[in-house]
């Protein structure tokens, strides 16, 4: 549907019409209609863009670098508000409360920040214990769980606002999982690009199941967000520039 020339590395969905979009190849976040696939409004960014979540109806937070640059939505135009510095290279981020967890390949593999940047939990493991290998996508589901995925370890880890680890999951399906994103607090999709597959996992029973596959157009998913108002999955794969939509049933 969207058809600018680019490396989508994540997406998230602003409301039923539209899609905030990091472009990384042209460094930017952008508003995408999600009827059209047109750019509605974009903002050159410092650096990379990386992961992107939306904070409350009118904000959005973009991992860069080494910060996060929050960014305001005014209808139809994307406008930069302030910059968060961060711990290390950071690459996933979602929501928690009023807060945001960000994600980075070393210790600590997750913080909770407020978005003043003040530092108010971390999460540490290293040597025999060591949970987290390539932690870079996350998501929150709607009761308030985390929901971390691991293409290092081929993980998916269940934590609380506190970064506790509530349970683990792993699955042979599951191999290099990346984008994730919660339709409810038993429906888990994330994609898999060694597989080239759309996965959803149902924690309840500890099982997953394939949505979508090759066969179905999928080839290389990266990321992905889910709108719970038109019950649609949208999907961006490596080094293309398109996204894909399918229905949720």
């Amino acid at each position: 549907m969207y058809t600018g020339k680019c490396y989508i590395n994540d997406l998230a969905v602003v409301s039923q019409d539209s899609l905030l979009v990091c472009n990384g190849s042209d460094r930017k976040v952008q508003l995408v209609s999600s009827q059209t696939g047109k750019v509605i409004s974009q903002l050159k960014l410092e650096s990379w863009p990386c992961r992107v979540c939306l904070v409350g109806r009118d904000r959005a937070a973009v991992t860069l670098y080494q910060e996060v640059q929050l960014i305001k939505i005014k209808g139809n135009k994307l406008v930069k508000d302030k910059v968060l510095k961060v711990s290390y290279s950071v690459y996933g981020i979602t929501t928690s409360g009023d807060n945001l967890v960000v994600t980075y390949e070393e210790q600590p593999w997750l913080e909770v920040i407020t978005t003043n940047g003040k530092v108010l939990q971390q999460f540490h493991s290293t040597g025999e214990t060591q949970h987290f290998k390539s932690p870079l996508f996350i998501t929150t589901s709607p009761d308030g769980s985390l929901w971390v995925s691991d293409d290092g370890y081929n993980t998916i880890t269940k934590m609380d606002a506190s970064l506790t680890i509530l349970q683990t999951f792993t699955s042979q399906l599951q191999e290099g999982p990346c984008g994730i994103s919660a339709v409810t607090e038993d429906e888990i999709l994330v994609c898999s690009s060694h597989n080239n597959s759309l996965m959803l996992l149902h924690p309840s029973t500890n099982t997953m199941s394939t949505l979508q596959g090759k066969d179905d157009g999928i080839e290389g998913p990266y990321s992905l967000t889910y709108c719970p108002q038109e019950r649609k999955i949208f999907v961006a794969q490596f080094f293309t520039d398109s996204i894909q939509v399918f229905k949720f049933t």
